[in-house]
């Protein structure tokens, strides 16, 4: 088994999709903890509605092409996505795979760990809440050095929301 963290951000319906892609998630991954959930601002300056932004940690023996393609990418069709030429259309949910284990990859499909950590706050914190000691494999960055060089402008803690998904999800798998 091994440990993956995975980008979950909504902007269309965000309270009910970010739950519903975690419900999901947690059906087909053990799930060892969810980060705070932010609002924030969509990428770009586009006028759009905020996004809900969060990353969950998961235990795995999922290879890291099948986790994206068999269980992320279906769970954002189930939940309505629609991929088009737009990287920052709006969108009912957004499940990335950012980083799997220790593992470096680079391949067309799939890029591990997830070049954008080093610049978006809102995947960058939420790894920091979770792991404060990770280092990010083939950089040698920890991700304290990475969170001490971002800003959190824009981006409002949910917390009474995060601890309801907590509650719910991972107490839940716990039955």
């Amino acid at each position: 088994m091994v440990r993956a963290f995975i980008g979950v951000g909504s902007n269309i319906n965000p309270s009910e999709n970010v739950r519903n892609a975690i419900r999901l998630i947690s059906r087909e991954e053990h799930i060892l903890g969810i980060s705070t959930v932010y609002e924030t601002l969509p990428e770009g300056g586009l006028q759009q509605p905020r996004y809900y932004n969060c990353v969950v940690e998961i235990e795995t023996d999922t290879s890291p092409v099948d986790l994206k393609h068999k269980v992320l990418r279906k769970i954002e069709k189930d939940l309505g996505r629609k991929r088009g030429k737009d990287k920052y259309a709006a969108r009912t949910i957004d499940l990335d795979l950012i980083l799997y284990d220790d593992l470096v990859l680079n391949t067309k499909d799939l890029t591990l760990p997830d070049p954008n950590i080093e610049s978006r706050p809102y995947l960058a914190i939420p790894l920091y809440e979770l792991n404060p000691e990770l280092v990010l494999p083939g950089t040698g960055l920890s991700i304290r050095e990475v969170v001490t060089n971002l800003s959190m402008k824009g981006m409002q803690p949910l917390d009474d929301y995060t601890e309801l998904l907590k509650k719910e999800i991972i107490n839940g798998q716990k039955n």
